[in-house]
């Protein structure tokens, strides 16, 4: 395995821990806490990630890509709905909390699902990039 797609799976242990704790941490505190468009949000956000981890640890050739697209997005989404002061009914702020069952728990499994996010992310368009690197030399090397 060379060291890129180790690098991708390492980043997609991460994201997908942070993705069961911080799922975990939203049904300890209720669903009822949640406005409809931040359920759906993390919703939706949970179906994309599922099929990237599946397709990176197969190894599919399509994995860098849904990797780069899927990470970037969940980390900036994710970033957005908790990190930001409530600035929308698609936030879930964790700053400035109050009755909605924020703990240093909440706090850390966000932050390593957006840290994971980001690594897969990262690591996806890396692989990508150099992908088409090899195909560009090869396809020289043919001509």
């Amino acid at each position: 395995m060379r060291s890129g797609d180790r690098l991708l799976q390492g980043a997609a242990v991460l994201y997908g821990a942070g993705l069961v704790l911080h799922t975990a941490d939203h049904i300890r505190r209720g669903v009822g806490v949640l406005t409809p468009e931040v359920y759906w949000a993390g919703t939706i956000s949970t179906i994309a990630g599922v099929p990237t981890l599946l397709l990176v640890f197969t190894p599919h050739r399509w994995a860098p890509l849904v990797a780069a697209i899927t990470g970037f997005q969940v980390a900036l989404g994710t970033a957005a709905v908790h990190l930001l002061p409530h600035w929308s009914s698609f936030s879930d702020a964790l700053p400035g909390a109050r009755s909605t069952g924020i703990t240093l728990f909440s706090w850390v499994v966000v932050n390593i699902e957006i840290v994971g996010a980001l690594l897969l992310g990262i690591f996806g368009a890396n692989l990508l990039f150099h992908q088409r690197q090899a195909r560009a030399l090869a396809s020289e090397g043919r001509s």
